[in-house]
């Protein structure tokens, strides 16, 4: 089973858009951005609470118990772990908002681009959606 998300990276994703191979209207992109900013707030504002997966739940004192209560807390803090892809969010986050913001200047290019190339009086194109 791949471990590979389906979501691209940050930097994949910047590095399309610096090549023009991502563009996004002012509108959505404007909603990409509230709803990473939202979610970056979120995690910022539950952070503490959400760190209390790394200790070891007090599951028992059997060794079975013990155990258990020791994995739970590896697993939340492993490279594939919640805790661990959570904070890879936080950080990346940013460099996505960038992202959008260069796709938000390439669909501006191409919708201008595209007025040149069909000969259209600025405003025109917006008018026939």
């Amino acid at each position: 089973m791949s471990t590979e998300s389906p979501v691209p990276r940050a930097r994949t994703l910047r590095a399309l858009a610096e090549q023009g191979g991502f563009a996004v209207d002012e509108q959505t992109g404007d909603r990409l951005i509230e709803a990473l900013d939202a979610v970056v707030r979120m995690l910022e504002q539950r952070w503490e609470r959400l760190r209390s997966i790394e200790r070891e739940p007090q599951l028992g004192t059997s060794p079975a118990a013990r155990y258990v209560a020791a994995r739970m807390a590896e697993t939340a803090n492993d490279e594939q772990g919640l805790l661990t892809r959570l904070q890879r969010a936080r950080t990346e986050f940013p460099a996505y908002v960038e992202a959008i913001e260069l796709a938000k200047r390439n669909y501006g290019e191409r919708e201008l681009t595209t007025r040149d190339v069909l000969g259209a009086p600025d405003g025109e194109l917006e008018n026939d959606r």
